[in-house]
């Protein structure tokens, strides 16, 4: 049998702590989350190694490292109000789960969405609601934000800008696919006012607007 606890402690040790990463809340979310139950079956013995993984769709699961430092750049609080953009799996939407009590994640291809409202719901995380639908339109009926994290490069929607409450931190990679993509940090500074700062380069699945997708709960 593999022993995912062993592998899931390397992973924090060698993939996240000796990157950088040092919120003691991320990584002990990290260390909790069973990341090989978001994985399919033939993919589960690869559950910790420093990289995406298939999850589907022509969907991926993000790279541990990625899924922390982007948690690490939201700073989010116990208190907070959360929105996820591009569900997946719904590993990341975990990891929110032990962060904070109110997670929203918006998913637009609904098999996703089911898979992952299911796993969630059988590892007993009753904080989040999965929604199906067009991630660049944000969740108005949860908004505002303290905190936003979008798992899907393209430009930057107006919407998720301002779901955002002041002071509330947009995380998103920018850029397409094939090219280079950037991380960014994006503070609400006021009511027409925001602070962006680029944390460096990342590789996503492209964010993709539904015209026609109408947002569902």
């Amino acid at each position: 049998m593999t022993d995912f606890e062993a592998r899931r402690a390397r992973m924090v040790k060698h993939q996240l702590k000796r990157r950088g990463i040092s919120d003691p809340r991320v990584l002990a979310a990290m260390s909790k989350v069973a990341r090989e139950a978001f994985i399919p079956d033939r993919y589960r013995y690869e559950a910790y190694r420093d990289g995406p993984l298939p999850i589907g769709e022509g969907q991926t699961i993000s790279q541990p490292y990625i899924v922390a430092l982007m948690a690490e750049l939201a700073a989010i609080t116990p208190e907070d109000t959360v929105l996820e953009v591009g569900a997946g799996s719904g590993y990341a939407a975990a990891i929110l789960c032990e962060l904070t009590a109110h997670v929203h994640a918006i998913e637009r291809i609904a098999p996703l969405a089911g898979r992952a409202a299911q796993t969630l719901e059988t590892l007993g995380y009753h904080n989040v609601e999965i929604h199906t639908g067009d991630g660049t339109r944000g969740w108005p009926d949860a908004a505002p934000f303290d905190a936003i994290v979008v798992a899907a490069a393209g430009d930057v929607p107006q919407a998720l800008r301002e779901q955002l409450k002041p002071g509330g931190r947009l995380i998103i990679p920018v850029g397409a696919p094939g090219e280079k993509q950037v991380l960014k940090r994006i503070i609400r500074i006021g009511e027409k006012d925001w602070k962006e700062d680029l944390v460096g380069n990342v590789a996503f699945v492209p964010l993709i607007a539904g015209e026609d997708t109408e947002n569902t709960g």
